[in-house]
């Protein structure tokens, strides 16, 4: 039924995390795949190899997404290679976990600069590519589920992630006239280098038995969760923020 054979999808934030499963799934079924990244370039190169292991071309693209310029720049050279856009993942993050009374003002607007702004650049300069092509697409944000929780010492996170939900829902419903849709994904628990960057391995185990379904997440869950949203399959599917949390927020 998952078929993205001809489609061309850029993946922010892709060379690590939940960006790298989106482009191998995707890949898997038929994407030629945009890989972005910032500060990992051999890991770029690295899923860019991955991609083409599984019989699609790929371009790998260093660009900061809070810079408007860079975004652009980066729509343009995927157009320029592959000769059209299809797929929009907006998946690049930062966050800084500080308490609220302790928070730095340059933490905040750094995360909301990755986050909220440069998953706004991407989906507008990607949106306007689509309607120019003149025969639809799909924008994809990956939010959280701490856009519902509201989880301690995560404020400028947190926030981005309630704001980029709100943001898909409008997206969607400027966008429909155009056949382009947008959705978003809410992982949980997930088994990521950045879950990583704030939790040891044996607070990862203990966090994997309190969800209900017993695991963590891993790339491979989101990026399935993402080719389904993305393909047609879903093509009456719009405006829609999906839960891939094994459970967290049955607790």
């Amino acid at each position: 039924m998952i078929d993205l054979s001809g489609k061309v999808a850029l993946i922010t934030g892709s060379s690590r995390g939940i960006g790298h499963g989106c482009a191998l799934e995707m890949a898997k079924v038929g994407a030629n795949i945009t890989v972005n990244y910032n500060s990992h370039p051999e890991d770029a190169e690295a899923v860019a190899q991955g991609v083409r292991d599984e019989g699609q071309q790929a371009l790998v693209v260093q660009a900061d997404v809070s810079d408007r310029e860079a975004v652009d720049q980066m729509v343009a050279e995927t157009v320029s290679t592959f000769g059209r856009l299809d797929i929009v993942v907006c998946n690049a993050y930062y966050s800084k976990r500080e308490p609220f009374l302790d928070l730095s003002v340059e933490a905040m607007e750094r995360t909301l600069a990755v986050c909220l702004w440069g998953s706004f650049h991407t989906a507008q300069a990607g949106a306007r590519r689509m309607v120019e092509q003149g025969d639809g697409g799909s924008i994809l944000f990956i939010t959280s589920v701490l856009a519902e929780v509201a989880f301690p010492t995560s404020v400028p996170y947190n926030t981005a992630k309630a704001g980029l939900n709100h943001m898909c829902r409008t997206i969607a419903a400027e966008l429909a006239p155009h056949e382009i849709r947008a959705n978003a994904i809410e992982p949980g628990y997930t088994d990521t280098p950045g879950e990583r960057q704030f939790a040891t391995e044996e607070e990862m185990e203990e966090a994997a038995k309190g969800l209900p379904l017993g695991r963590l997440g891993t790339i491979e869950d989101l990026g399935k969760a993402a080719t389904f949203l993305c393909s047609d399959a879903a093509d009456y599917i719009t405006g829609t923020i999906l839960k891939v949390d094994g459970g967290y927020c049955l607790k």
